[in-house]
């Protein structure tokens, strides 16, 4: 009868062992947050930021077709702690009683506490920042350093610029509308078939502390390329040895090696962006929002469609509920979804062509 109590009593002990070592086991892998969280906050954070900004920027689109007062709210910096603890107890008694000599008492628990504080810091875009980001026209040497990069050359400067060597670029900002000049369709066009062909060289050098950027033709890389250097040339009055150009602002060169760029500032290319938006008529009757544009020849080409209606749309890039309407871009326009797309670029680049500070996520895990 003993030898069976003891062979009972261990078989109850390896239980108990076996047990605290799984629960031991667990609770220390369960103390491993930090590497888990970094797959899991990298991407909900970014996913999260990516698309508010999306959200705030059609937002502020839409405002200004309706003439509201658009509001920038940057996020500087994104701070969350996770803390994870844990407690195993565990305790056994072994006795006999006068019905069951080999009866056994005991108790096992276990306990843990898990926490997250996120802190969450804005800014409002007000003062000189404002004037940065949203007044100051882009520098031209950016829009060449985009295009260098393999970005579309027509898009960028369709997008970025109000005239090029004098030649206007067309405007549907719903204040101030302005007609294109037919011959900027044209300029873009060679820019951007001299650009497929590899004909086209974004040089930055310096010269007396000055940055300066070139743009360069290659001649004879193929004939399409060579007859739209040529009509390029003609276009903007250039000679015909002159192969480097200095890209400089202003209306027009001082110099016959100088191409002269006049660019809009962030907030002119999103009044352009509003002209876009598919205002409900019932606020077009009422006078709420600015007139549509016109469209057709001699007028500016639709640089993204915003659509509008009273359902939350299922299928949306990006979508915003506004004055009783909702407000979205479509998952499947490509061209508009690209619009947005540059628009975080151009927001970047706007700050006197310096990349600006992202946001600073910080997750200490315990």
């Amino acid at each position: 009868m003993g030898s069976i109590s003891a062979r009972v009593m261990v078989r109850w002990h390896r239980r108990w062992v076996v047990l605290a070592l799984v629960a031991v086991v667990t609770l220390a892998g369960c103390q491993a947050v930090g590497p888990l969280s970094v797959p899991r906050d990298r991407m909900d954070y970014a996913d999260a930021i990516g698309q508010s900004w999306k959200q705030q920027m059609l937002l502020n689109i839409v405002k200004l077709r309706y003439l509201d007062t658009p509001v920038y709210l940057d996020i500087s910096s994104v701070v969350t702690s996770y803390e994870l603890g844990g407690e195993f107890t565990l305790g056994g008694t072994i006795y006999p009683t006068r019905t069951n000599s080999n009866a056994t008492n005991g108790a096992l628990g276990v306990s843990g506490s898990y926490s997250e504080t996120p802190t969450i810091s804005y800014n409002v875009l007000t003062g000189e920042k404002l004037v940065d980001s949203l007044l100051r026209p882009l520098p031209p040497e950016t829009i060449f350093a985009m295009i260098n990069a393999g970005h579309p050359a027509d898009f960028l400067l369709r997008a970025s610029t109000r005239a090029i060597d004098g030649i206007y670029n067309g405007s549907d900002a719903p204040l101030s509308p302005r007609p294109e000049d037919p011959r900027f369709s044209d300029v873009t066009g060679d820019f951007r078939t001299i650009e497929l062909a590899g004909a086209l060289d974004v040089r930055f050098e310096k010269h007396d502390g000055e940055e300066q950027t070139y743009v360069a033709f290659r001649p004879h890389v193929s004939g399409k390329a060579d007859r739209a250097i040529h009509d390029l040339k003609k276009e903007l009055d250039i000679p015909a040895n002159v192969d480097v150009l200095r890209v400089v602002v202003g209306l027009v060169p001082r110099k016959p090696d100088q191409l002269a760029m006049l660019t809009r500032p962030m907030q002119r290319l999103l009044s352009e962006l509003a002209a876009g938006v598919d205002v409900p008529a019932t606020d077009l009757k009422a006078g709420r929002a600015t007139p549509t544009p016109p469209h057709g020849p001699g007028t500016a080409p639709e640089l993204a469609h915003i659509r509008s209606g009273p359902e939350r749309p299922t299928d949306a890039f990006a979508a915003v509920h506004y004055r009783g309407h909702w407000f979205w871009v479509d998952d499947r326009d490509l061209d508009s979804k690209r619009m947005f797309m540059f628009l975080m670029m151009f927001s970047s680049l706007s700050e006197s062509g310096k990349v600006p500070q992202a946001p600073i996520l910080t997750i200490p895990a315990r």
